[in-house]
């Protein structure tokens, strides 16, 4: 009876160490990749943590298949960056681009969903996989433009945990931060590109907001979860 008793505690001992070797490995391994694909992530076990340089690129479609693993993405000792995902559809493009070579320019790792080109889109595609990345943990902010920004708005804010918000100048940019933790910020493509940047340098810079405004935010919050619950 002794040696069994032993005998089954050595094998729960080899099956954590394996288990936590197996997770350790794969968080070391993805320090030395530079480019995250899908076929990648299909072989990683759910629940993997990445840690990334600064200079590595994810894929859309590694970034959606690892949403669906539960595999976050974090950037590793020393790196600087946080993951932003960022949209649109044809009308919001150009403004796109220029906000992604920026961010990327300011040290930031930018995961681009689309659109790629001007040919007409619907906007609602590109505004779900970048809400989809901020609510599943893989981004950490999401930014959208596509005509006005109020059609990306509305469709974000259709993903749980997701809270977009409509910005036009600075200043609705820092209140959408520190009054409505704002994790998601869309744009109208008919601003100035420099206004464009302009407005997400405020909104990234400015802190969440504390005390009666997380209580605010946390009451939508709750409004979510019931809704959620009834349907």
């Amino acid at each position: 009876m002794d040696y069994r008793n032993r005998w089954h505690g050595f094998r729960r001992r080899v099956t954590v160490l394996n288990d936590k070797m197996s997770a350790l490995l794969g968080v070391i391994g993805s320090v030395r990749r530079d480019v995250i694909t899908s076929e990648e992530i299909t072989r990683t076990p759910p629940g993997t943590v990445y840690l990334l340089s600064s200079s590595a690129v994810i894929t859309p479609l590694a970034a959606e298949l690892a949403r669906e693993k539960n595999i976050r993405f974090d950037l590793a000792e020393g790196g600087k960056a946080e993951i932003i995902a960022i949209g649109a559809d044809h009308g919001g493009f150009v403004g796109k681009e220029a906000i992604r070579r920026h961010l990327e320019a300011k040290g930031f790792h930018v995961l681009d969903f689309g659109t790629h080109c001007e040919q007409p889109v619907d906007y609602p595609d590109f505004a779900r996989k970048v809400a989809e990345a901020v609510a599943g943990g893989q981004c950490r902010y999401g930014i959208l433009v596509d005509g006005m920004g109020v059609g990306s708005c509305i469709a974000a804010n259709k993903v749980p945990r997701v809270l977009a918000a409509l910005c036009y100048d600075e200043a609705t940019a820092r209140n959408s931060r520190e009054h409505n933790c704002a994790n998601v910020l869309t744009l109208g493509a008919r601003m100035p590109v420099e206004r464009l940047i302009s407005v997400v340098e405020v909104w990234l810079s400015t802190p969440l907001g504390s005390g009666r405004h997380a209580r605010r935010v946390q009451k939508i919050r709750d409004i979510e979860r019931e809704y959620l619950r009834k349907f």
